[in-house]
């Protein structure tokens, strides 16, 4: 130390004020350097090793360096010949600037944390598609929480950095009984959708890629966060939907446990149809294509009207997707075959000419 102290003190009376500052920015330079060096090289270290796969490491890179620029330079900082108020400003605005750094590497590390919990599961066989969406929604829900709480740490912290603040905390505390009330009061709604997120992240009535009509729409969980939900509309509109609506409002969820789904195709048909034959199509046409998963198909007559008769076929599909594209393609191979098979089956309205023989005319659609 008596030798360090000896090259600055010599060093010093060769360059004046000036040597304080450019050394600092020196040793500045060299750990950022040094740390960005140390950490491509850590990281093909692990990924050679086959330990960390392709986990997003990079983006670890600016938070770790500043973390390794600030704590070296804070450590030079006795060094730097600066008035006692311009040094007292340096040390707080490092502190300041080491409370932020810190908390933004943290939320980076829960970050790929995150993925690294979502691909260890997925690389498990054995796992289903609901079992998946199920943990991917706890662990995104679980770091925007966390997130969250570091965001009110780090600025509780900046703020108690300074005095004033922190008096001014002190006295709060001693009436903490008030000002919980009037806070609590002030934001009962804010709290309340912070609640009804954590809510949701343990009883999960939604899951991020979950299928659900909301308002009449047809749409899938994009995105959950702790006060809204984002819903993707199937003709690629975003829908955002508060969190609490979901806890006080009844909605559909197509794979709430399972995306298998049954589907319906009505058709409307004159008595002379041959209902077995259409049944028979109707088996042929959903055996020829990959959409139908080979669980369910069945034709009934649902109704009968004084016009008409009316046709159900029942079907059945993995997913949504595939179950919207099997009713298309049924409905349109039925209505061709009907055209053109039986053009006496479609609707009729039949009407009795007073002292003539019945006419029947076809329904104009």
């Amino acid at each position: 130390m008596n030798t360090l102290d000896s090259i600055i003190g010599l060093l010093q009376s060769q360059l004046g004020i000036w040597l304080g500052p450019i050394l600092f920015v020196f040793l500045a330079v060299v750990l950022y350097l040094g740390a960005n060096s140390l950490f491509k090289r850590s990281v093909a270290f692990f990924r050679k090793q086959g330990l960390v796969g392709s986990l997003p490491f990079e983006r670890l890179v600016w938070p770790f360096r500043l973390i390794v620029v600030l704590a070296g330079s804070a450590l030079f900082l006795d060094y730097v010949s600066l008035p006692d108020v311009s040094l007292r400003l340096l040390k707080h605005l490092f502190l300041i600037l080491s409370i932020v750094t810190a908390a933004w590497f943290i939320m980076r590390m829960l970050a790929v944390l995150e993925q690294f919990i979502l691909s260890h599961y997925q690389s498990r066989s054995g796992q289903s598609e609901i079992a998946a969406k199920k943990v991917a929604t706890n662990v995104s829900l679980a770091r925007k929480i966390l997130n969250a709480l570091i965001i009110v740490l780090a600025v509780s912290g900046v703020l108690m950095t300074f005095d004033t603040v922190r008096q001014v905390g002190l006295s709060i505390l001693a009436s903490a009984g008030i000002a919980g009330v009037i806070l609590g009061f002030a934001a009962q709604k804010s709290l309340g959708t912070l609640i009804a997120g954590i809510q949701i992240a343990i009883s999960q009535p939604i899951s991020i890629d979950d299928v659900v009509i909301v308002e009449g729409e047809w749409g899938r969980i994009e995105e959950i966060t702790l006060t809204y939900v984002v819903v993707l509309i199937w003709d690629q509109r975003r829908m955002i939907v508060p969190i609490t609506w979901f806890l006080d409002k009844p909605f559909q969820n197509w794979t709430r446990t399972s995306t298998e789904l049954l589907g319906t195709v009505y058709l409307y048909v004159d008595y002379a149809i041959p209902v077995e034959s259409i049944r028979q199509e109707l088996e042929s046409i959903v055996a020829s294509t990959p959409l139908w998963d080979k669980r369910v198909v069945r034709l009934h007559v649902t109704k009968a009207t004084d016009k008409t008769v009316e046709l159900r076929a029942l079907m059945s599909a993995a997913n949504s997707s595939d179950l919207w594209e099997l009713r298309c393609l049924v409905r349109e191979r039925l209505i061709d075959f009907i055209r053109i098979n039986y053009p006496a089956g479609l609707p009729k309205v039949r009407m009795e000419v007073e002292g003539g023989a019945p006419v029947a005319v076809a329904v104009q659609e």
